[in-house]
């Protein structure tokens, strides 16, 4: 990329950039998560186990951690900003039908191709950013994207738990829905054409033996473990407190519980400040704290006064977002090359994990209640917290920084 050809922080361009990329953030985990609070709703009306209802989420994020090792492979050969807005188009349009479209069989459809298609955005998100803008002005561009996700996620949760409060799940999709759509607009309108996007194939056997070096560093392997464990234990914990907090003893409104996902805003202020923390005295020193967090965070909602069971949500918010920006940083510092695919395998197992743990604990919700989601979580962070343990062992690379890698 010619530097002159870049886009400059403070510009106009960088603006529209930014606000595009903020937009794409938002609709993506909006359009991806809306439904987790809307759960129960789906379980009563189709007289389906939580395990069951939970296939609305999982269904979704299994084809998206697929799909993100592939997307990228596709946008190198027709470009970031055409994928992304073809992604962010699909996805509201087929939310919007999911509103509308009869039977749990056609939702689960519909929430499937959901996921297929916005994995052009997370997958190529950063390659855009980096391919356009200027390198100094990069970290910031991409900021704005993450707080969009933040923010997306929280929204998404909340406006689908409000909207489904005054008029059913159905109005709930169909708004959230029309947001994405109406996101994908300005992302288009906003989002500046690709001026540095050579398109170029990429080759298998150069691929596989990138894939192959970084399951041999003795450090990756086991930040994918983390991953899909800490996803797990944080989907099964937002999965199924619906389920609970909408039952005796507390029978909260379905707006109340979506008042729960407010909690994100901690999410959010964590993953900087132990990103900073882990940066100033190390990663390996540091990633441990988050994780016991986490678990104490589990502990608390096993409690009954609500208070400290929405306590207890809010510590494992906290613990879960601070792990994994450390872990995901992590992924980055150890991949001194093929860091893009290192980056799409750490989503892959972090989406795997909301996939596959995220139904395993409704198992664990139908046959024990919330005393077994506490087991079931708490058996995956003593794993996270055991491979914590062996990564304070494992060596710095020799070509960075003993303090921070």
């Amino acid at each position: 990329m010619g530097s002159d050809a870049a886009i400059a922080g403070g510009t106009p361009a960088f603006r529209r950039l930014t606000l595009a990329m903020l937009f794409a953030g938002f609709s993506t985990f909006s359009l991806l998560y809306s439904v987790q609070p809307l759960l129960p709703s789906f379980a009563a009306q189709y007289r389906l186990t939580a395990e069951t209802a939970s296939l609305a989420v999982s269904l979704a994020t299994g084809p998206l951690a697929i799909g993100i090792l592939f997307a990228g492979l596709l946008s190198d050969r027709v470009g970031r900003r055409p994928l992304m807005i073809a992604a962010m188009f699909a996805a509201g349009a087929l939310t919007l039908a999911a509103a509308v479209v009869p039977g749990w069989s056609g939702l689960l459809v519909l929430r499937f191709l959901t996921g297929i298609a916005l994995a052009g955005v997370p997958a190529v998100a950063m390659a855009y950013v980096a391919e356009e803008v200027d390198a100094a002005s990069v970290g910031s561009a991409m900021g704005l994207y993450i707080a969009g996700s933040a923010f997306g996620g929280m929204g998404g949760r909340l406006v689908a738990s409000l909207v489904a409060d005054l008029g059913g799940w159905r109005w709930a999709l169909g708004v959230v829905g029309v947001i994405g759509l109406t996101m994908a607009e300005a992302f288009r309108r906003l989002a500046p054409p690709s001026r540095n996007f050579v398109a170029n194939g990429s080759r298998p056997g150069a691929m596989l033996r990138s894939a192959a070096a970084l399951f041999a560093d003795r450090a990756m392997p086991l930040l994918y473990a983390e991953a899909f464990l800490l996803m797990g234990v944080f989907v099964t914990v937002y999965n199924y407190a619906g389920f609970r907090l909408m039952a005796p003893p507390y029978a909260l409104s379905q707006a109340a519980v979506g008042a729960v996902f407010l909690l994100y805003i901690l999410g959010s202020a964590s993953s900087a400040w132990f990103g900073t923390l882990a940066g100033r005295l190390g990663r390996r020193r540091v990633f441990w704290v988050p994780v016991v967090l986490t678990m104490a965070g589990i502990g608390l909602t096993a409690m009954r006064p609500l208070v400290l069971v929405v306590a207890g949500i809010g510590v494992v918010t906290i613990g879960f977002f601070g792990a994994h920006s450390i872990a995901s940083a992590w992924v980055g510092r150890r991949a001194s090359t093929a860091r893009g695919q290192a980056a799409a395998f750490y989503l892959f197992f972090y989406y795997m994990g909301s996939s596959v743990l995220g139904s395993a604990g409704g198992f664990a919700w139908t046959h024990a209640g919330w005393p077994g989601v506490t087991a079931f979580c708490l058996v995956l962070i003593v794993a996270a917290l055991a491979i914590a343990a062996i990564l304070r062992t494992v060596p710095p690379l020799a070509t960075e920084p003993t303090r921070i890698n």
